[in-house]
């Protein structure tokens, strides 16, 4: 058998080739490649999709993170909770705007612990970062009182949760804003760089699209000093392909996960498990094991790649050494640092690779 990676993106594209290239096709003719129909349409479907009134399609995942405390306003002073687990772009959001991140601890869901949000709040606290990591929604019940309890704003980290819900509203619904990659290794994945937030409020989302075009709301008009961060008509286009499948892509990696849940045994491997009220779209497949390191150079021998989100907690991380944070600060994050695996998951794997996979992590010891 080939070597199975961690995630194939071609077999995604075969699956609705005709479909992505007919749309390819029909942007390259139509003379007009940036914020025209597709952006606008997209924009549209995206926020029905979420649930939200507004959806804004920015160049990437950071921009949105970035343009959303900027629009709030949150910047020099201010202090943003943020799960120590999460990837760093989350956090680098939070520091371009010259705000700092106060790390909470992660539940055993992998996702930010409500129960320690409060304790950590002082009047410098503007706002939650709320980061729905490996595609499972996090607890919002209690976060949500916790925004309205301390008049906070809520953020949603929703670059890998496209679709996930808690309590059977979609996330990115629930906060101020909503920031969403679509990275091509995303379930809802662009063929190149992209990214969106969704909001309720009119008034963000124009402040987000004078902000994404150098901060002119008409040509040459600057109100501020903005950036150039567009989602283009090309990705727009393709994605729209995609959103429309989003139902039956979601079913088959649930499907394989649900094979992986009840088919792994192996006392040396935890696996993920999925909390009350809240749904997985399943954006990767994480076991945790202590010999992780040594499991990882196993599953490499059988053929099998995996990857490790992540290895470097943000707070240990050579670009935050200034917030001196030092180890043994987070042990939960630190632990799922040196724990966690993700194994292969994709749209398109096959039923034997599937099997292989499973039959290595039961033989493993």
């Amino acid at each position: 058998m080939e070597k199975i990676v961690p995630n194939r993106l071609d077999r995604g594209f075969f699956k609705y080739q005709k479909e992505f290239e007919d749309k390819a096709i029909e942007v390259l003719r139509s003379g007009w490649y940036i914020l025209g129909k597709e952006v606008e349409a997209f924009e549209e479907e995206f926020a029905a999709y979420v649930g939200t009134k507004y959806s804004v399609g920015v160049g990437n995942g950071l921009d949105a993170l970035y343009l959303a405390f900027r629009a709030l306003g949150i910047g020099e002073g201010d202090e943003v909770l943020v799960q120590g687990n999460t990837y760093i772009a989350s956090v680098m959001g939070i520091t371009m705007n010259g705000a700092t991140p106060v790390f909470i601890e992660p539940d055993e869901y992998f996702n930010i612990d409500a129960s320690k949000l409060e304790e950590k709040i002082t009047d410098k606290t503007k706002a939650i970062l709320v980061v729905h990591l490996y595609g499972q929604a996090s607890n919002m019940g209690p976060v949500v009182e916790i925004c309205k309890k301390h008049n906070l704003k809520l953020v949603e980290d929703c670059a890998q949760g496209h679709g996930a819900k808690f309590n059977g509203k979609s996330v990115g619904s629930f906060g101020d804003i909503g920031c969403f990659s679509f990275y091509p290794s995303k379930n809802l994945g662009a063929f190149g760089d992209g990214g969106a937030i969704t909001t309720d409020s009119k008034e963000i989302a124009d402040t987000i699209k004078m902000l994404r075009n150098y901060g002119s709301e008409k040509r040459y008009h600057n109100k501020v000093v903005g950036v150039n961060s567009r989602l283009d008509e090309m990705q727009a286009g393709l994605l729209r392909v995609r959103l429309k499948h989003m139902a039956e892509l979601e079913q088959e990696k649930r499907e394989i996960c649900e094979r992986y849940l009840a088919e792994i045994h192996n006392d040396l491997i935890k696996l993920p498990k999925t909390r009350e009220g809240a749904t997985h779209i399943w954006h990767q497949f994480v076991i945790r094991c202590e010999s992780r390191d040594r499991l990882k150079d196993y599953l490499e021998e059988k053929g099998i790649g995996t990857i490790i989100h992540y290895p470097i907690p943000p707070h240990l991380s050579e670009a935050y050494a200034y917030l001196g944070i030092k180890k043994g600060a987070l042990p939960i994050t630190e632990e799922y640092a040196e724990t966690v695996l993700s194994i292969p998951l994709y749209n398109g794997m096959t039923s034997e690779e599937q099997s292989y996979v499973i039959e290595a992590l039961n033989s493993y010891v």
